[in-house]
């Protein structure tokens, strides 16, 4: 038997197959072209599903399920995504939606950065382990705890929102509503805002050359690869962001101390670049600092895939 796995974004719905020792052998893609009426997407899910199964030359009798990873909050009793901004959607039943364009009737739901999370939990970086959490650094900094070999999801299914925990009180205003949020600190779109306004401060810096001599062309990696090359102001940039990251994942620790705490996410890519000096300012600072036993932070190791798997995992 295969299971099924959909990662559902903003820019693509990405759908892989897995074999029972949880590698994907199949996959297909669509565009998610959102925001448009759910009743659209949820046809290209079914059409890059049917498409993936037919290029494995399974049928509907070989799939004991098929998962998927959204944006926003799924209510599980309810089976709705009651919530995701950036797909547009608002109470949309998804379960039944699947199962009726799909002919299969084991399907389940859970927010993407859980399912990253579990599937890097069950076959990444924390194969082995019961406690583990994952921060990914992406638009926003998203997360998943897994607690004793389960997901942690609250009594409304919206647990884990550890990138609107407050960093800064009364500090940048957040799309949230709250003012301070982490993921204003330490996502991507905040290295970016960071790094911009440290080049509209700092007109000779190699980071200008690095983008192209545009703020329209400035990425996660353009403080980084300045930095490698000497430049001060790059090096400010990437330092005030590591204190930021640091001082998060100082607080994910204090809270769970999970056996691994994992960062993903497009920033993630840096890996040991990131992680090295991140570690020794956590490491400081923590109030386990005594303790024989500390939580690892490693990177992640099936980027994209990792979503993909664990929404194949959700009915375990």
């Amino acid at each position: 038997m295969y299971r099924i796995g959909v990662d559902l974004g903003g820019t693509n719905i990405a759908v892989g197959i897995i074999d029972a020792e949880n590698r994907i052998v199949a996959r297909a893609q669509r565009k998610t072209n959102a925001p448009r009426a759910a009743e659209g997407i949820f046809d290209d899910i079914a059409a890059a599903v049917k498409e993936a199964m037919q290029s494995l030359g399974i049928a509907n009798d070989q799939v004991k399920s098929i998962g998927v990873g959204t944006p926003g909050s799924v209510n599980k009793e309810l089976e709705l995504i009651e919530f995701a901004n950036n797909l547009g959607f608002d109470n949309v039943p998804a379960y039944r939606m699947l199962r009726e364009r799909t002919g299969v009737e084991n399907v389940y739901f859970d927010n993407d950065a859980n399912c990253a999370a579990l599937g890097e939990a069950v076959a990444g970086c924390g194969k082995g382990v019961k406690d583990f959490v994952m921060i990914t650094l992406g638009t926003g900094v998203g997360s998943g705890i897994i607690a004793n070999g389960k997901l942690v999801t609250g009594v409304n299914y919206a647990a884990g929102e550890m990138g609107h925990t407050v960093l800064v009180y009364g500090g940048e205003p957040c799309n949230c509503g709250r003012r301070g949020c982490w993921e204003r600190y330490s996502s991507a779109t905040a290295l970016i805002n960071q790094t911009k306004n440290a080049m509209r401060k700092n007109p000779d810096s190699l980071m200008w050359e690095i983008a192209e001599g545009s703020l329209n062309r400035v990425s996660g990696r353009t403080a980084f690869l300045a930095a490698k090359q000497g430049d001060a102001a790059a090096k400010k940039v990437v330092n005030a962001y590591e204190a930021y990251l640091a001082c998060g994942l100082g607080n994910v620790i204090n809270i769970f101390q999970p056996d691994i705490l994992c960062v993903g996410g497009g920033i993630g890519n840096e890996k040991e670049n990131l992680l090295e000096p991140v570690r020794r300012i956590v490491n400081s600072e923590i109030y386990s600092i005594h303790a024989k036993k500390q939580t690892k932070i490693v990177s992640a190791t099936l980027g994209n895939d990792a979503g993909i798997i664990g929404a194949a995992l959700l009915d375990e």
